[in-house]
Formats: C-alpha cells, structure tokens, sequence
C-alpha cells in the first residue's frame, strides 16, 4: 500500500493541499481560491466551515488522483498557513464570528482606545506594532461588538483547521506569536494584555512547536485514507517556506513574495526588550520561528497586494496575461523610461495597503505602471532593511520565492536591492514545507534538521541562482 504525507496552506489567495512520498517527492497538489468575501471599507472575511469545506474538497480531489494508482493511506496531515487571521470557538466548537482576513482593518479603533500605558509596553514586550494586525485588535473588535469572551478559544486558522479534523485546541508558537498575547521574553502568555481583554490566558490553548503530533484525523468529511493520518500545525506560512528551502541560518534574507511580501531573518535568541520596541516602531516584528529555540525577524510589506490590484486594473487575471506584461517590463530599463516623478505607486506599508497611483506625464503604458510598483516595493523593503541591519548584522545573501519570484522583471527589480539573490522555484514552498514537518510528525524520534538536510539534499532542483538580470 502507498503512504503518503499532507502539508496544508491556508493561504490568503489560495489554499492548497500538496501530497507527498514520506521521503519528500511531490505526488501531486490541488488548490481553491480562498473563499473570502469583500466588504466595504477594505474588510474582509470568509466563513469558519467553509474553510474546512475547502480543505475537505482538496481532500477529495487528491483522494481521486491517488486511488488510481491504488490503496493508499495518509500518513500524517501537516497544516500552515497566515497568521493573525483566526476564530473564537466556544465550548461546543461553535465560531463566534467569520474568519477576518490578516489585512481587514478592523481591530484598529479598539486598541487604539487601550490605555496608553499598555500601548507603551505592547511593542517592546509582544514585538510587534500597535495596529489592527496583531489578533488582539480583532478579538477587542469582537468584544466590543457583543461577543462575550468567557470560556472561549481563540485558534489562528491552520490551529482552526487542525481542531476541526481531530486534533485538540493548541496555540503552536509561531502563530501564537502574532496575536499580541505572548511575552517573547520568554514566550509565556503577556498578563496585562488578558487584563485588557477582561478575560484570562485559557483564551489560548495549549502551547506546542511546529510540528508536534496532536492525535488522528477523525474528520467524517475526509477521505477514508486520509482517516488516521497525525495531524500537527505546521506553523506561520512564511518561516514553514524558508525552512522547505534551507532559509534557516542567520547570514540570510528570505523573502517571500505573496499577496504580503515578507523579510525574514533567522535569530538564535530573542532580541532585548529595547531593541524590539525599536523594530516594532517601524512595523518590523521580532517574534519565535517554527524551529525550535529560535527567533525571526519579521518585515512585511503589502507589496503583493499592490501589484495585483495594478493588474486587475489592467485586466490582467490569469497567467498568460502576467507572462506578457512581464515580458513587456523586461523590455523597459530596470527604472522605467519615464523621468523621475512621472508615474508613481504608493501603499505597500504594512499598515496600508491602498493602492495609490500618481500619473503625472505622457508616455504612460501598462508596463511603466507595473515597473512603478516594483520600484515602489523595493524602496519599502530597503527601509525595512536599514532598520533590520542597525540591530543585526547585515545578511550576506538572499532566498527569493513566492508566487511573485516567477516573474522576472519581479527578480530584477529586488536584485537592485538584495545581496546575493537567490530564486526558490518550488510553486508550493509552503505546502510542502508543511508536508515535511508532517513527516515529522509522524516519526517523532527523527530529529527535525535530519530530516529537513536529508530532503534537501535530494531536491536541490528546486533552488536555482538568478542570472542577475538587469
């Protein structure tokens, strides 16, 4: 009988499920636009059920594929995917609310109306901004809004999805980490912000690592092979896909390119109190990795967001059309042809995310605006790096992926700004990253960077260097 293992991504565009040989070789991967609905005012949201439905009808889908080369079973399912995006359960499991995209805005009034002196403390203690990101904001929303907080839960998705096919009520510490209820002094629930919230730390469940084993799939919903798997939350989407390519060291750059583009930078301990407060002012998060014993640096930019918004306006949607004006930006120097000032793009700072565009000469095309935004997100991620490097040494090198890294003119425009770029080609880096800590999972007594060196040592075909175009 075949065995295969799982890795789940929660994604913001899409959610994919990714199967895989116990010895890392991608089978196959199915895939659904995630089900969000748009509201006004840049908010937006999708239903608790119908996430797992998602998941459910990529189990399925994987679950014809894979019948047709005959029994088989799933030996263990591994999830990831965003963090600060979550849902309240109560006692019965039911969700309060729908899931509230990371990016809506909501949550932003409330903490702005928490007492100063919390505010004060939150950024040097939690290592993130004050803002509507951290799941805090969105739980005060809810609050506000009538939800009564007493004897419940609050699960980031991929620990939503995990409790909804079996497994218990757990806060691994990635995730957790991006809710603003961690102390990263020592990575214990913060008092004052469960005072804040007038309810206590059993708001969180459990703390576990990436990749511990949290019992069987049960879900009736699933696929009969896939009935007994181990499940275990893999941890926050962007550190599950620097590990799937080797990001893991502290002289690297991982930036991954989605809808948020995020820099990571690889930490052996927690920075001091100080130095946080510091990074959190200027939005960068210094919070726990998905391995154990260590730290990231986190800066994200909406980046993504932007250049799809400036596609759609094109009418670009599907793949075909992104090759084309990718081609067409090649085509331009690096810098567009247009004198300084004649297009320009705003928005991409974490805290925004509306895009703004700025015409002001002739000669204007489709490919000098989408040329705009990339030079747009290069200058975001070059303040970003500034700050990074007064706390820590400078990295020496780079691992580009993400949707975006496809595209060449996206490479070539962060090579202006990154050491050393490095292109990650493996479209699902996070779905199989999730895959490899559910293999590790399922063999709890493989020490996690064996089998992390092992499975890269035989799919080193999934990294290749940039040519260093320009």
């Amino acid at each position: 009988m075949n065995e295969y293992v799982v890795g789940v991504d929660m994604g913001s565009t899409s959610i994919k499920l990714l199967v895989a040989t116990r010895d890392g070789r991608q089978v196959l991967v199915a895939s659904r636009r995630s089900p969000w609905t748009n509201l006004d005012h840049g908010r937006t949201e999708m239903p608790a059920g119908r996430a797992i439905d998602t998941v459910r009808e990529l189990a399925a889908e994987a679950d014809a594929a894979l019948a047709e080369d005959g029994p088989y079973r799933i030996r263990a399912l591994g999830v990831s995917g965003m963090a600060e995006a979550g849902v309240l359960l109560d006692a019965a499991g039911r969700p309060a609310a729908p899931i509230m995209a990371w990016f809506d805005p909501r949550g932003a009034e409330e903490i702005a109306r928490t007492p100063e002196a919390f505010r004060a403390e939150f950024l040097g203690r939690t290592g993130l901004p004050v803002g509507p990101l951290a799941s805090i904001a969105k739980i005060l929303h809810l609050r506000d809004g009538g939800v009564d907080l007493a004897g419940r839960t609050f699960l980031n998705v991929p620990e939503y999805v995990v409790h909804a096919l079996g497994g218990p009520r757990v806060a691994e510490y990635s995730l957790v980490s991006r809710t603003g209820l961690l102390d990263q002094d020592d990575s214990t629930p913060w008092a004052a912000a469960f005072d804040v919230l007038g309810t206590s730390e059993e708001l969180l469940g459990e703390r576990v690592g990436a990749g511990t084993a949290l019992g069987i799939l049960t879900d009736a919903g699933m696929p009969e092979p896939f009935r007994g798997a181990v499940l275990t939350v893999a941890g926050h989407d962007h550190l599950v896909s620097a590990v799937a390519v080797g990001a893991t060291h502290s002289g690297q750059l991982y930036d991954s390119m989605g809808t948020a583009e995020a820099l990571v930078r690889v930490l052996d301990e927690t920075l001091p109190f100080e130095a946080r407060e510091r990074l959190a002012l200027a939005g960068i998060n210094t919070v726990r990795h998905v391995l154990p014993g260590k730290y990231v640096l986190l800066a994200g930019t909406k980046s993504g967001l932007l250049m799809r918004r400036v596609l759609q306006l094109l009418g670009i949607t599907d793949a075909a059309g992104r090759a084309e004006i990718d081609d067409r930006v090649m085509a331009l120097p690096v810098r567009g042809t247009l004198a300084d000032g004649g297009i320009s793009v705003d928005g991409a700072r974490n805290d925004d995310g509306v895009l703004k565009i700025v015409a002001n000469s002739d000669g204007l095309s489709p490919a000098e605006l989408f040329a705009a935004a990339l030079l747009h997100g290069n200058d975001m991620c070059a303040e970003l790096m500034a700050v990074m490097d007064r706390e820590v040494p400078a990295p020496t090198s780079t691992v580009l992926t993400g949707g975006w890294s496809s595209m060449a003119s996206v490479v070539r425009a962060r090579e202006l700004i990154l050491p050393e770029v490095t292109v990650a080609t493996h479209d699902e880096g996070t779905a199989y990253g999730a895959s490899l800590f559910a293999a590790f999972a399922a063999e709890t007594s493989t020490d996690f960077d064996n089998v992390a060196a092992a499975y890269l040592a035989g799919h080193s075909d999934h990294i290749h260097h940039s040519k260093g175009r320009s």
